[in-house]
């Protein structure tokens, strides 16, 4: 049976347009001397009702976020109960687990941003020879934070962030010709509503869209759906923009012709 042909490429954009905010997460966990992976464990486990996930659908502002991103990390009665599952599900030998903790959601989710703030070159330029070539639609599908805040954040806190041209740059949305925000669009993803919501607002059915992200779950649910997808994993953009070369049959690595 002859392959759907490609309308769409989909791109995440923490870790694959820019670069990952785990690299954030993992730095200070080493500086806190926190198992490795423990603090993603913690955001994952607590499902839709987390911090972090309210805050991407943006049903939590700024500060009332930090104060119960902290708390959801600081949880090593939860934390260490889902670390255990994770390193039986990995087959990891388990490390010895914090009694107790105090993570500074502020101080973490600033590392985080400003981690993320550096464009990844290899995606940078596969989206302007996708472009150039003019033949598929380029969106972002992104688990973000941009929705306009009823109180307005002071500067020094968006420099602290690394937001002096706000959560979203304009110069990023302008890579895309749709971005679709989890906090303006209230869902986010592994939900199929937000990959659904995506194709509906480019007229294209999910078959017809290849998905890049660095996250297994984001992956399988667009695979669900009928998507194609690419995972791009930490150090790996490069390897992931051959492999949508093969897809989209266009040279995405040479020199564009702009």
């Amino acid at each position: 049976m002859a392959r759907t042909p490609l309308k769409a490429v989909i791109f995440d954009v923490g870790g694959v347009v820019v670069r990952s905010p785990f690299i954030a997460i993992a730095r200070y966990e080493r500086e806190h001397k926190i198992p490795v992976n423990y603090l993603n464990c913690s955001i994952v486990a607590r499902g839709s009702d987390g911090a972090w996930q309210k805050f991407e659908r943006g049903e939590l502002e700024l500060f009332p976020f930090y104060e119960a991103f902290s708390k959801d990390l600081s949880d090593t009665d939860n934390g260490n109960i889902w670390y255990q599952d994770y390193c039986k599900r990995k087959g990891l030998e388990c490390p010895e687990l914090p009694e107790t903790l105090n993570v500074n959601g502020r101080e973490l989710f600033g590392m985080m941003m400003r981690e993320s703030a550096e464009y990844d070159p290899h995606m940078l330029k596969a989206i302007r020879h996708i472009r150039a070539a003019g033949k598929h639609k380029i969106i972002a599908l992104t688990n973000n934070f941009s929705r306009t805040p009823a109180t307005p954040i002071a500067r020094s806190e968006l420099e602290f962030l690394g937001w002096q041209d706000g959560a979203t740059p304009n110069k990023l949305k302008a890579l895309f010709d749709d971005f679709c925000d989890s906090s303006t669009l209230g869902t986010r993803k592994p939900e199929a509503r937000f990959y659904l919501l995506a194709c509906e607002r480019n007229g294209i059915q999910p078959n017809e869209a290849v998905f890049l992200d660095d996250i297994g779950l984001n992956l399988k649910a667009a695979k669900k759906l009928g998507m194609e997808t690419i995972h791009v994993p930490i150090g790996g953009t490069l390897v992931a923009v051959k492999s949508l070369e093969k897809k989209l049959d266009l040279d995405l690595t040479g020199e564009a012709k702009l």
